[in-house]
């Protein structure tokens, strides 16, 4: 029986790649990408040399099927990988994992790189309990989710693009209200790495006068009130 193994691969900084993560990588098959280009960097940086194919959101409904009996019948050792980060977590392998855990291929998740973990801890808002919501949606349902959120008493997690930091910070403070501590992380493990600490009012005004770049995790605290932190 083949194995299917989920491979964390570097947010930012190469180095934050684990070493079980390489020698997998190394052994495999083949490893499955979100994008070829990308990834090439990152193998040859790592000098690996194996095969890699395509898995994106795009042709993942069309391929899993022939994935996973590839992976089962030809007892094929398969890694997973995302541009960056656990792949599932916002990007994507739930589809693929899923569908081999059906048909009895064994699936291993490696611990390792993801944005939200170090932006949540270095916020300075409560890390114990906490929901992530991933990348709201663009268009339908955003206000309902807005809304549904509003009351969550929990740290909300969210990721955002730089052109859309304006926009939902500034929806987050209208639905949320103007004084809802938040924090705004980017450019996570990279030379660059900032975190801004205040409220969803300030960040909203900060990246209004300031050119938001790079990726981002928004921070919310949750709506019981004992979540002050730190201006910056």
């Amino acid at each position: 029986m083949g194995m299917l193994y989920i491979v964390p691969t570097p947010v930012g900084n190469l180095e934050d790649i684990t070493l079980r993560a390489i020698r997998l990588l190394r052994e495999a098959d083949f490893v499955l990408a979100e994008d070829t280009r990308t990834s090439s960097k990152l193998l040859k940086h790592l000098e690996i040399q194996v095969p890699m194919y395509s898995y994106h959101k795009f042709n993942e409904h069309k391929t899993v099927a022939s994935l996973v009996d590839r992976i089962r019948d030809a007892q094929n050792h398969v890694a997973l990988i995302s541009d960056a980060g656990t792949p599932g977590i916002s990007d994507p392998g739930f589809l693929l994992v899923r569908e081999a855990a059906k048909c009895g291929v064994e699936v291993q998740c490696l611990p390792g790189a993801t944005a939200f973990v170090p932006a949540l801890v270095s916020s300075g808002l409560p890390c114990d309990k906490f929901v992530f919501e991933g990348f709201l949606p663009q268009k339908k349902g955003r206000q309902t989710r807005l809304n549904f959120l509003k009351q969550e008493q929990r740290t909300i997690v969210f990721y955002e693009s730089p052109y859309r930091v304006v926009k939902t910070l500034t929806q987050l403070a209208e639905v949320f209200g103007a004084e809802r501590p938040a924090a705004a992380v980017r450019e996570i493990s990279k030379l660059h790495e900032e975190c801004l600490r205040g409220t969803l009012a300030s960040l909203a005004e900060h990246f209004t006068k300031n050119e938001p770049r790079g990726e981002f995790v928004l921070l919310v605290g949750g709506e019981d009130g004992d979540t002050a932190v730190e201006k910056e």
